[in-house]
């Protein structure tokens, strides 16, 4: 009994013993596991403060690069700037009835705009090219956003020069609501020259406030002509980085604009790199425009999307790019210097290139004398120069359209109603005569008989009466390339032509003759 006593304490000994042999690895463990976490969270955290400082690095590193300018001084001359495709016509309407966003897998945003944030707006892009606009209509019209060209460097001499609309359309555009960007068009072919072009552009937006990006855009850079032939996609390419810095460093948003079958694969610049870092304005012109066609078939990340060239816009008398864009702002940036800008007035004379001349010249018959070179409408006819009474021809233009200085004042009219022959008298309706003028209703204007095919050497309106005076109508626009059969042409400059079934009027010297 007292053997088997002792054995029963001994096991209970040995038992307590192992218990406190087993506490004591779990104490162990623990605490080895508890070491082990807090070197891989120290670890980790000592890698992070590593990244971060190394970002901070290459920031800094950016940021002075982006603060080296080189400008160097200029004369001017006219561009040469290339059009990226032939697309169908649109009209601004039909877009803004669909202001869908693109597929989103394929749009970056490069926002540096605190006041960017998400959405879809519908605008254009203008340039000289346009003439003179009426923003007012072209507010009324729901255009939410302009890209305004300001300025370029020549394709051949390299001369950076002035948009001549560049003032009047950033002017009139905030004058009315609709909020703006820029772009330059460069022929520039070293970083030196990119960044100089950069700066000259925060120079000239700085009175007014962009806030939609600005952009970088370059063409015809394959013609043997331009000062960029022969250059490779990869130095191209740091061009257009070269300015995109400068102009972000200025503290503008910077985008980049090229055609789809450039930017795709790489093709003409370096899509890849350009994309990672400022957004992306791609052009591509579907058979079926916007809204038809939703989004772009180009599936690199992108931003805006040009989708035409022949859009049609109220106060804009020539055809217009059309854009989306899939951002939008809570607000208009500041001019970064407010106060400064100037004001201008609009320059009816841009785009027309005047032969100079000074020479007396009477109307044939009689001829509206305007303030500008429109016939849209009467609210610039400031008067009349009727057959006998004689003005001062200053200019002829090489659009049809005469310059003269008349009471005082220069006023324009169309060429071919004038002549220099001071003793020239209006004919009298010979019997002939009377019989076309049957044929034509109760117009004044004789038609000689005329057989031939006809296109607008740009965009011109076909009117219901050879007048531009109420109440002549416009009823339809004739597109360049589009044709119309001219059956009649008088000796005072109207034409008489067959188009869509109906028998309508326009000015003869805005037609050519074609074979089509």
């Amino acid at each position: 009994m007292n053997r088997n006593r002792k054995s029963n304490q001994m096991f209970h000994v040995m038992l307590v013993v192992i218990g406190c042999l087993v506490v004591a690895v779990l104490i162990l463990l623990g605490v080895f596991l508890a070491e082990n976490k807090k070197s891989e969270e120290t670890s980790l955290l000592e890698t992070q403060l590593v990244n971060t400082e190394t970002v901070l690095m290459e920031t800094e590193t950016q940021s002075m690069e982006t603060e080296e300018t080189n400008q160097t001084a200029d004369t001017t001359e006219t561009e040469n700037e290339v059009e990226t495709a032939d697309p169908d016509q649109s009209t601004f309407e039909e877009a803004g009835q669909a202001q869908s966003g693109g597929d989103s897998s394929t749009i970056n945003s490069q926002a540096v705009s605190e006041s960017e944030t998400a959405g879809t707006t519908i605008g254009i892009d203008v340039s000289k090219h346009q003439g003179v606009i009426d923003w007012s209509k072209v507010a009324a019209s729901g255009v939410q956003f302009a890209m305004v060209r300001v300025g370029y460097r020549t394709a051949a001499t390299g001369v950076i020069t002035e948009d001549e609309c560049a003032k009047y359309n950033l002017q009139e555009a905030t004058a009315n609501g609709i909020t703006v960007g820029a772009y330059f068009f460069s022929t520039a072919v070293n970083e030196a020259e990119a960044k100089e072009e950069a700066d000259w552009t925060a120079d000239f937006i700085a009175p007014y406030p962009i806030t939609y990006p600005v952009a970088y855009n370059c063409e015809g850079f394959e013609n043997s002509g331009n000062r960029q032939f022969g250059m490779s996609v990869a130095d191209r390419s740091a061009l257009a980085v070269a300015f995109l810095k400068e102009i972000q460093a200025r503290g503008y948003t910077g985008m980049f604009y090229a055609a789809k079958g450039e930017l795709e694969n790489n093709a003409k610049w370096d899509s890849t790199a350009l994309s990672s870092s400022y957004k992306i304005w791609v052009s591509q012109y579907p058979a079926a425009s916007y809204p038809e066609t939703a989004t772009s078939s180009y599936t690199g990340t992108h931003a805006m999307w040009q989708y035409t060239n022949k859009g049609v816009i109220d106060g804009i008398s020539k055809t217009v790019d059309l854009n989306v864009a899939y951002f939008t702002y809570t607000k208009q940036a500041e001019a970064k210097a407010a106060g400064t800008a100037e004001h201008v007035t609009a320059n009816v004379e841009v785009g027309v290139n005047f032969t100079s001349v000074e020479e007396n010249v009477t109307a044939k018959e009689s001829v509206n004398l305007r303030s500008s070179m429109d016939q849209g409408s009467t609210t610039n006819v400031v008067g009349k120069l009727v057959n006998g009474d004689t003005a001062t021809r200053t200019g002829t233009g090489n659009n049809g359209w005469s310059r003269l200085t008349y009471n005082g004042q220069t006023v324009y009219a169309v060429s071919s109603f004038l002549t220099t022959d001071l003793s020239y008298k209006t004919p009298a309706a010979s019997t002939t005569q009377q019989t076309e003028q049957t044929t034509d209703s109760q117009f004044k204007t004789v038609f000689k008989a005329v057989d031939d095919k006809v296109t607008a050497k740009e965009l011109t309106n076909l009117r219901d009466m050879p007048s531009v005076m109420e109440p002549s109508k416009v009823i339809v626009q004739l597109q360049s390339g589009d044709v119309a059969h001219r059956t009649g042409m008088s000796d005072n400059g109207w034409s008489r032509v067959e188009y869509n079934g109906q028998v309508l009027y326009c000015v003869t010297s805005y037609l050519s003759v074609t074979t089509g």
